[in-house]
This record gives C-alpha cells, structure tokens and sequence, in this order.
C-alpha cells in the first residue's frame, strides 16, 4: 500500500488544479487503443484514424504510444505536476517535459517495460531529443485531437472542481476524495491511500498536494516533482466529449419551458450559473433568469462556497425531474 502523507501546512495548502498535458495525456493513450467506453466510442471514431496516420509517420510517437498503453508505470517526465492552478498552460508543462534528458528518460521508460503487461521491441528508441520529441507529440494531439473540445472540456472538469469543493467547505478532505478513484482514501488524520499496491510512502512538500480532475480517464496516476510537489490526477464526474445534455421529458418541457427542464435536469450535478451556460451554450442572464424562477418554485437551492454559488436540486426537483 502506498500512502501519500502531508503535515497540516501541506493540508491546509492542498487544493485543485487543471492540467492540459494530462488532459492531453489521456487522450492520448486511449487513441493508443481500442476503446471500451461506449459514451467516447463516437469521439475515438472521429479521431483515430488521422491518430493513426501520425504515428505510421514517426515510429518514435509509434512505439511510446504503444507503450504509455500497455503499462502501469507512466514516466515521470510525462507526469508533471501542473504549476498554474486553474489556469494552467500546456505551453508551460510541455517546456518542463522538454527539459528532461535522454538518460532521464531512459530510466523511466525502463521503469514502465518493466510495468508493461505486453512485449515491446525497444528499437524505436533511437536517435536521442527523447524528451523535446515526446513534448512535438504531446502538443500535436493536443491541437488535433483536444484543443476542439477544450471549452467543453474544461466547463466539465470545473464543475468537478466545484463539486468536490463543495464536499471540503462542508465536510473536509476525507469526503472530498470519497470515490475520487477506486483505490484513493484517507488513512488516518495525515495520509492518503494512492494504490493497494506494495511501495514506498511519499512525503508531500509543504506546497500540499494537488487535485486533477480529468475527462478522458477511468484511471488514476501520481504525478511526481521537486521538492516533494506532488499531484493525484483522477477521473471527473461524466465525460466531456460528445456527451449530450439531458433531455427533458416532452411534459416536462411543456410544464416548465424547454429552457428551464434543460437546466433541471442538466441539475443532476450540482453547478454554478456559468458552468450551466457553458454546458447548454446559453448567456449567463438567461440561465441567471431561469435559476430563479425554479429556486423560487423551491425545486432548486443554491450553496455558496468561496465567491461562487454551486445550485443543486431539491427533492421536490429531483421527484419532477424524474417523472
């Protein structure tokens, strides 16, 4: 069992973040393979093919795709901690999976054969730039296959981010990562059960740990960087990428206004006025309009936490909303 253990500065330091490089990383390795979940099958139908024909161009990008999807040891140097919070830039993660040297990343690609449940002719790593070379493929899938759904993307990790935030303003951490990934739970009062599998404890910094929702995932992985930084990246809630929004059964638009259904039942999870409008592409007066009608009907309330107002329904709303 390996457990992630913080002091209470490092605690009272944790918090969430977005990543794009994980984000895309993800993306990534499921393109690498066939893909099982029925909710993405359409978005890997879409995108697999000219995937396909990138690799048959690089037998580099061919045999560490190959490789990143067949092991339970992913690279340090493709792992790093995000550095900007919520506002994290791929720019700035790439430059620092660039920075890695070839005997770096060797090690770690050594490390992952050996985590690896299928045989791998190592001969495509050749010629060195490893590092500045994975970095051109990271950016490449993100612009072809990640950047399109981006905003939809990111209303959907926000709105975990949001969810789970809400859990820690009102209960603490030990709720917040309550089914964050299979394995993950609080030990204790200090640490933090990352797998079942046998390994060394961590010791996370005093900077604390970060939180990293991402959407193209049913895994989880450890994120590793100087100085004890460290940063869990799990599934969100739901799938960002052509996942349709709830439709209201037909009475119940006629009752309420297709308008107002839509955001009851998109209210399944909790959100904020603006995650609302970013997820039925609707302006935030209008969204701001119907919220307020259906709070006054008392078939939602509203939760603040920090600056922000997190909606959920009621049970009035949940019996209506499920006929």
């Amino acid at each position: 069992m390996v457990l992630l253990r913080l002091n209470s500065l490092a605690l009272s330091r944790s918090r969430f973040a977005l990543s794009p490089l994980a984000e895309t990383l993800a993306s990534m390795i499921l393109l690498g393979k066939t893909c099982v979940d029925p909710w993405l099958t359409p978005w890997h139908e879409r995108h697999h093919a000219a995937f396909d024909r990138t690799l048959d161009a690089d037998p580099f990008a061919r045999g560490l795709v190959r490789l990143l999807s067949s092991t339970k040891w992913l690279p340090t140097y493709v792992v790093v901690p995000p550095t900007g919070g919520m506002r994290t830039a791929l720019a700035g993660e790439l430059a620092q999976v660039a920075a890695f040297t070839d005997e770096d990343v060797r090690a770690e690609l050594g490390a992952s054969l050996e985590h690896s449940w299928q045989e791998h002719d190592m001969s495509w790593l050749s010629g060195g730039d490893w590092a500045p070379r994975t970095a051109r493929l990271l950016d490449s899938v993100w612009r072809e296959h990640v950047a399109p759904d981006w905003p939809r993307r990111r209303a959907l990790l926000e709105r975990d981010v949001t969810y789970r935030a809400g859990l820690l303003a009102a209960y603490g951490w030990p709720r917040a990562l309550h089914r964050m990934n299979r394995r993950s739970a609080w030990v204790g009062t200090d640490a933090i059960r990352f797998t079942n599998r046998s390994g060394p404890d961590r010791v996370v910094g005093d900077e604390g740990m970060l939180f990293v929702p991402v959407s193209m995932s049913s895994g989880s992985w450890l994120c590793e960087g100087p100085t004890g930084r460290y940063a869990l990246v799990y599934p969100a809630r739901g799938s960002a990428v052509d996942a349709e929004h709830p439709r209201p059964p037909h009475a119940l638009g006629r009752l309420l206004g297709a308008g107002r259904a839509a955001i009851l039942c998109e209210l399944e999870r909790p959100a904020t006025t603006s995650e609302l409008a970013a997820q039925l592409a609707q302006s935030l007066g209008t969204v701001g309009g119907h919220l307020a009608v259906l709070r006054e009907a008392g078939l939602i309330a509203g939760t603040r936490v920090g600056k922000r107002v997190v909606y959920r329904r009621t049970e009035l709303g949940d019996r209506l909303a499920d006929g």
